[in-house]
């Protein structure tokens, strides 16, 4: 039976943290393993860890050099056949997101598995779907990468390619998407689940002086890994994702 960890960073999360252990709690999937990197919270953070021990298989509670390097601990000390992170203010979209992920890399021979995510606001209505479904590697040139969240790779790729670079504030999750399915050519598949609800905002996600820096950890990215790529078109990736929109 496949073995999924799942890895959750948290700081100060009270305000959310306990509906993201609910909703692991409520999964029908057995095999999980349930890690929590948490960077010493100062508020009652542990205090909620702490009364979802029979959930929570590992827990780290010290101070750590961001969001990377909490999730690159994590991904160290899990023993699953594969990994998905699951942030602090998210949830699992169902109760069967786990069984459903593994049921597909059961009968799939593939590296990684991309679904999609949902995005709410604060009354919990579905403001977004982001899918993956029409998303290939090439298009991580111009600036667009499948919803992290939606994402288990296999422990094994880790420990082969590396985990996500601390050199990057917003960007580690995109660099590491790039080393792996274009610089490294990983097997994937599609897999159409649904795999998360997650909150609007976030460092990644919010108002133009934060486009302005993940457009320029973008191009880092791909620099980076020697990837060919035409700036302009990264840095005007959202008149690229409109006009897509509207050919279909």
């Amino acid at each position: 039976m496949l073995k999924i960890s799942i890895i959750t960073v948290c700081y100060n999360s009270e305000s959310t943290i306990e509906e993201t252990f609910k909703s692991v709690k409520s999964q029908v999937y057995s095999n999980l393993e349930y890690i929590v990197i948490d960077g010493s919270s100062t508020d009652g953070t542990m205090g909620i860890v702490n009364k979802y021990s029979d959930v929570i298989s590992k827990v780290i509670s010290e101070s750590d050099k961001g969001l990377y390097d909490a999730m690159n601990k994590g991904i160290k000390i899990a023993t699953g056949d594969i990994i998905g992170i699951l942030n602090s203010d998210d949830v699992f979209f169902d109760e069967n997101v786990l069984e459903k992920v593994a049921n597909f890399h059961n009968v799939n021979d593939i590296d990684a598995s991309i679904g999609n995510i949902v995005q709410i606001n604060d009354r919990k209505k579905i403001i977004r779907n982001y899918s993956s479904k029409y998303w290939s590697p090439n298009k991580l040139k111009l600036g667009f990468m499948p919803p992290h969240p939606s994402i288990f790779f296999k422990k094994e790729l880790f420990e082969k390619l590396g985990f996500y670079d601390l050199s990057f504030k917003s960007g580690a999750d995109y660099e590491l998407i790039v080393r792996y399915f274009l610089k490294n050519k990983i097997t994937y598949k599609y897999s159409s689940i649904t795999t998360t609800s997650m909150a609007i905002g976030g460092i990644s996600s919010s108002g133009f002086s934060s486009y302005k820096m993940i457009t320029k950890e973008i191009c880092k990215a791909l620099e980076m890994n020697k990837v060919s790529f035409v700036a302009y078109k990264v840095k005007y990736r959202m008149v690229w994702k409109i006009w897509s929109f509207l050919r279909k």
